[in-house]
């Protein structure tokens, strides 16, 4: 595997010895198409409640899971942006009073960023909304098999984590 480059192939176009990896292409597809419509109307709800953008929650919800707050360098890679990315977002919530900014008593280099009490309610209270919003939208998808999928989900994910290792090994 190692060399090979992965690439985006529409489902319609797989002919000839591309067949043999339909299921996997109509997979990706499938994944893809579901995180687009999710997103979709995840972002669309947080502008309309709040005007508030995902990747402004997302660095909330990181930021939540640690009460004494995290070294900002540690952020990009829980989120798997670029640092460049989420300057600006960081810059917003601070200018917003959602969270602070300030230097490691250790190392004046590093930066420490912590959700104020603030930053702590409004995070709450969009996460309520995120959880119900979520619910709502796949109300129709029994949760038995939510169960299922998650647990088959995991596999993939699992699966394709040993493919990427091997690939770069």
């Amino acid at each position: 595997m190692a060399g090979k480059e992965f690439a985006l192939i529409d489902e319609e176009n797989i002919t000839g010895e591309d067949a043999d990896n339909r299921a996997q292409v109509r997979v990706w597809l499938r994944l893809l198409a579901c995180t687009s419509l999710i997103g979709a109307e995840l972002r669309r709800q947080f502008r309309e409640e709040f005007d508030f953008t995902m990747p402004r929650f997302d660095v909330l919800a990181q930021l939540d899971r640690e009460p004494v707050g995290l070294v900002l360098g540690e952020l990009p890679k829980r989120l798997m942006v670029t640092a460049g990315n989420l300057t600006p977002i960081v810059d917003r919530l601070v200018e917003d009073g959602l969270i602070t900014r300030s230097p490691s008593p250790l190392d004046r280099r590093v930066q420490i960023v912590c959700m104020t009490a603030e930053g702590r309610r409004a995070f709450r209270r969009m996460a309520k909304k995120h959880s119900l919003w979520l619910a709502s939208l796949l109300a129709e998808f029994p949760k038995a098999r939510l169960d299922g999928l998650v647990r088959e989900l995991d596999d993939l994910k699992n699966a394709v984590k040993r493919a990427t290792e091997e690939a770069r090994a």
